[in-house]
């Protein structure tokens, strides 16, 4: 327990400190964050994060104070290459399937096979290759990813916990205040952001811890367990598919329609709709945590699908997009302005000039 205090003490000043001195690199190397009406927000929060955690946590292996074992040990060794993939395509965009390919390589080596079986196992590699892709969606907004990671790290902590795999619980003690510390410069208005090897390295480690710490519990249970630990990513990753869906929009095509951007539409401020997102993923991780340790019935979990389900049918009538280029209703009032304005001034010609003056001022003023 001391160890642990002491470690998140070292971690949350630590990432604070690293995030604001790689911030001149990240920017001399182009690893930026461009979005309209602002300036380019340099990438550095997400490295520092992956530094902190894994020296930190490799320091309590080294040390011998908490020996973290070869299972935490590969999750962190995997965590770490799949930050360092994110870090790949903050550098050169790299596409979204090898990213999300390389992921689920990494996932394939922690999926604990002996407990779940091959074919649950293989829904493990594909559940924890959507967690982590999800969780880099969650970052479309300042301060959204960092907040819901704390939250979400700190229940599958207990979670963990409660099944005393104290490595485990160390490891996302770190993370969650390597996140904190982080979250002082990306906090909104940002300074710094995540990017994808943050965003992928706490993704992949959330998602593979909660899968070890539930891998005991049945297919029932574990699921119901998973899904409210993650209501949050769950819920935003449903409601951009239901909504490009309905919209004829590509799936995989970026645009302002996720949870917050919904949020900031209803006339939230920035941070007010972060505080609100963390209070869903803390509403829903602490229902997660209470049926895990066995002081809620499994049917709890029900509430929150009801929950997720209708925050998302609500949000799914803000409107977020506007006309497409290619629509008919935008090509025929092009097509009406510029027919307009080829005839009017044929028109003005076959008028006497004092017409031709009255009719001009008629037009200007009307």
């Amino acid at each position: 327990m001391l160890y642990g205090i002491c470690a998140a003490t070292v971690s949350f000043l630590l990432a604070a400190l690293l995030a604001a001195l790689l911030r001149l690199p990240a920017q001399w190397l182009g690893v930026v964050e461009r979005r309209r009406r602002r300036p380019p927000v340099p990438l550095s929060g997400g490295l520092a994060v992956v530094l902190v955690t894994a020296l930190v946590a490799g320091a309590g292996e080294r040390t011998g104070m908490v020996p973290l074992g070869p299972v935490v040990g590969g999750l962190l060794v995997a965590g770490a290459a799949a930050g360092l993939l994110g870090l790949a395509a903050d550098l050169w965009k790299l596409r979204r399937r090898w990213v999300l390919a390389g992921t689920a390589v990494a996932a394939a080596w922690v999926v604990p096979y002996e407990e779940t079986g091959i074919w649950a196992g293989a829904l493990g590699v594909l559940w924890i290759t959507g967690a982590a892709g999800a969780f880099r969606g969650l970052d479309h907004a300042d301060g959204a990813a960092g907040t819901v990671g704390v939250v979400t790290a700190f229940g599958v902590g207990a979670c963990a916990a409660a099944e005393v795999m104290d490595g485990v619980a160390v490891l996302l003690s770190v993370l969650a205040a390597a996140l904190a510390g982080s979250l002082l410069h990306n906090w909104p208005p940002a300074r710094t952001g995540l990017g994808a090897c943050g965003t992928l390295f706490t993704g992949f480690l959330l998602a593979a811890a909660a899968l070890l710490a539930c891998a005991g519990r049945g297919p029932g249970g574990g699921a119901g367990t998973l899904f409210a630990l993650t209501a949050v990513l769950c819920g935003d990753v449903a409601l951009v598919a239901l909504s490009r869906w309905l919209a004829g929009r590509p799936p995989l095509r970026s645009g302002p329609d996720h949870l917050v951007h919904r949020l900031r539409r209803l006339g939230l401020t920035a941070r007010g709709a972060v505080v609100l997102t963390a209070a869903g993923a803390f509403g829903g991780v602490l229902t997660g945590v209470l049926v895990h340790t066995g002081r809620l019935e499994p049917g709890a979990v029900l509430w929150v699908a009801g929950a997720v389900a209708a925050v998302v049918l609500g949000l799914t009538r803000v409107r977020v997009y506007g006309p497409r280029r290619g629509s008919r209703n935008g090509s025929r009032s092009r097509r009406g302005a510029a027919k307009q304005s080829m005839d009017f001034p044929v028109r003005q010609t076959r008028r006497p000039a004092s017409t031709q003056v009255r009719g001009s001022l008629r037009v200007r003023n009307g």
